[in-house]
């Protein structure tokens, strides 16, 4: 595996790279590698020549008094995880490498990015959609993955890439879980084992949904009460930011739930914020 530290050097490889005709497949990633970045790259080795990691905490897409500073960051163990994984190339650029100067330009997907973490964290999706313009175009892959945990991300960036005419394909891969369901995060590791047992209340409040809209009721605003008693009566959740049933491709709520439609929770568990969504319909 080789390890990349400098923009330029990227350039340089990711020009040869197309120059000889192989296609690449992207994973950009935080770092703090878990089992879901590494399904990205099990998902991006199948489908290219050639796999490119990325590892860089963007200090734009976290607002004022968010985790930039505690985000957890372990390199080294990254590098093995990535390698282990086959991973042929680990992009570690620092901040001056991606900032080098005053950001004059960002790039800014509207609407979709008014709704769930994008109208509670207000500037994130300008900073995730600018970070990752510059990774593609530092990167030049065919193909880019991106779980869906962080679903309006992926359908964020998918509209950005629509926009621009960018020449690269995003790919959508599923979310994955720990055996009892709780859906995997690098910020898992601020739990303790009891606030981590209230953390299923996001798994296990979905499929209360999902065996509710089975049985018949179609109601959001019943739905979503269900959702959030269910979750209120485990210890340790700190606050909900938000549940949602909206529109998966608008994000608009809507008033009855149909299937396709984005059931998307956003819940304090302690002073970990962690994300959950099902799709209606689809597999939980």
């Amino acid at each position: 595996m080789r390890v990349i530290k400098t923009v330029k050097e990227m350039e340089g490889v990711a020009k040869a790279l197309r120059r000889s005709g192989k296609s690449v497949g992207f994973v950009p990633t935080m770092g703090y590698l878990h089992e879901g970045h590494l399904s990205l790259v099990k998902a991006a080795r199948r489908e290219n020549d050639t796999v490119v990691m990325s590892i860089f905490v963007n200090p734009i897409q976290f607002a004022p008094g968010e985790d930039l500073k505690k985000y957890p960051r372990d390199e080294k163990r990254d590098m093995e995880l990535a390698e282990k994984e086959g991973v042929d190339i680990l992009f570690i650029p620092s901040v001056k490498e991606i900032y080098p100067r005053k950001n004059l330009t960002f790039v800014e997907v509207k609407e979709i990015t008014e709704y769930l973490c994008g109208g509670k964290r207000p500037g994130h999706f300008r900073g995730v959609t600018t970070v990752v313009a510059k990774l593609f175009n530092i990167v030049m892959p065919d193909r880019a993955y991106f779980g869906k945990k962080d679903f309006q991300q992926f359908k964020v960036i998918k509209k950005m890439v629509e926009d621009l005419n960018t020449d690269v394909e995003i790919v959508g891969c599923p979310i994955v879980r720990e055996r009892d369901g709780l859906a995997l995060s690098s910020r898992n590791i601020y739990l303790s084992e009891e606030e981590r047992r209230s953390a299923l209340s996001l798994y296990k409040s979905l499929i209360l949904a999902k065996r509710t809209i089975e049985s018949g009721e179609k109601s959001v605003e019943n739905i979503k009460n269900r959702i959030r008693d269910f979750i209120f009566s485990f210890p340790h959740v700190k606050k909900i930011d938000y549940i949602e049933i909206v529109d998966q491709n608008s994000f608009e709520v809507v008033e009855y739930v149909k299937e396709g439609d984005l059931i998307a929770l956003a819940v304090f568990i302690g002073n970990a914020r962690l994300i959950d969504n099902w799709v209606v319909g689809e597999e939980l």
